[in-house]
């Protein structure tokens, strides 16, 4: 597919610091229990992402969807392997996810990866990750999921690997054959997940074990997600990382979200989910974002893509009010 540039700039862009950004769709929707998801980087096409993003200024470039991976094999043990659902297709994926990952990191603009199912953040952040050490830069992941994604196959409930990613990419030893080169792990106090309210038995304590820092819905409502957030902020701004956002559109209350089929009750409203991503635009600390788990076949009437689209938008700049950052609305 020939590549698409969107340019048509908006009174709104004004004030907003314009980046290159370079969006790939990955239409994997094997790793999930649900079909659907490779519908989901043409359905946030639909809503109008590539133009939301023109539309603030930044210079927009789509790759267009990576097609079919070849079939991969994996020198797993084959007790875990059997546990481990569409195995060699999944590795095929990530395989060929990391190395365009690695490529469009390095030309130094902001890759945008549009999923399909969480498993394809197995080659997008890992790709990330080793433009990053080859920089010498140091990466961080923020996981805005309601589930953690941190099973192995012994602990996961379904054999679905979209529940493996964040264990892949901490450098867990029995799923690093899934690629085909040494695995840059990311360094386990720099993984943090977001918005969690549905844990697996084995997976709880797997993050308690490695020190996973973990914000669940109940520490939203007592604290709020300003808080919570800035803290994270601090952090990451102290230390000058790369920080790679991964948003799992489950994040979301299905009430804002229904197109996806990870549905959990209790998620955050669409106000916390926006004051995440202007927070994190106001920071000016995010390089690289995944999009995933958006469904359009069991979304109402394209609502959980518009959703997610205006969100990223708010990720790259679009303001209610102009504002220093740091400053808060008027009383």
């Amino acid at each position: 597919m020939p590549d698409r540039r969107h340019q048509p700039l908006l009174p709104e862009a004004a004030g907003i610091e314009h980046r290159d950004i370079e969006i790939l769709g990955v239409p994997l929707e094997l790793g999930a229990a649900s079909r659907g998801t490779l519908m989901g980087p043409d359905a946030l096409r639909t809503a109008g992402i590539a133009r939301a993003l023109a539309g603030l200024g930044h210079h927009v470039t789509d790759h267009g969807n990576l097609h079919d991976a070849p079939l991969a094999d994996v020198a797993m043990d084959p007790e875990a392997a059997a546990m481990c659902r569409f195995l060699p297709e999944i590795a095929g994926w990530v395989r060929t996810i990391h190395a365009r990952s690695c490529e469009m990191a390095a030309r130094g603009g902001v890759p945008v990866f549009l999923g399909g199912d969480h498993s394809i953040s197995m080659g997008t952040v890992s790709g990330v990750a080793r433009h990053c050490a080859a920089a010498g830069r140091e990466l961080a992941v923020l996981w805005v999921d309601a589930h953690p994604d941190y099973n192995v196959p012994s602990t996961s409930p379904s054999g679905n690997m979209h529940g493996m990613a964040l264990a892949f990419l901490a450098g867990e030893p029995v799923l690093a054959s899934i690629l085909d080169r040494p695995v840059q792990a990311v360094a386990r106090e720099n993984l943090h997940v977001f918005g969690a309210r549905s844990i697996d038995p084995g997976e709880r304590a797997r993050l308690r074990a490695h020190g996973i820092d973990v914000v669940d819905m109940r520490q939203i409502d007592e604290r709020g997600v300003a808080a919570l957030m800035a803290e994270r902020i601090a952090r990451w701004q102290q230390k000058a990382v790369w920080l790679h956002v991964s948003f799992d559109v489950d994040f979301l209350d299905p009430e804002a979200a229904p197109g996806t089929g990870t549905v959990v009750p209790g998620g955050a409203t669409y106000r916390e989910a926006h004051l995440v991503m202007e927070m994190l635009s106001d920071a000016g600390l995010v390089c690289s974002l995944d999009l995933v788990e958006l469904n359009p076949f069991l979304d109402t009437r394209g609502r959980t893509a518009l959703a997610a689209t205006e969100l990223v938008a708010s990720l790259f700049g679009r303001r209610v009010l102009d504002r220093q950052p740091g400053a808060t609305a008027a009383a």
